[in-house]
């Protein structure tokens, strides 16, 4: 596997995805954790 530079735009969407995928599995935790009463 050859390494291809990425262009700045590609970097931004990258990191706005992961942001985007790490809100959700956090919201998904805290709602479940909620459920369960930890957060009264």
């Amino acid at each position: 596997m050859q390494k291809k530079q990425k262009s700045t735009f590609q970097k931004i969407t990258m990191v706005l995805v992961w942001i985007m995928i790490v809100a959700t599995l956090g919201s998904l935790v805290a709602s479940a954790l909620q459920a369960l009463g930890m957060f009264g």
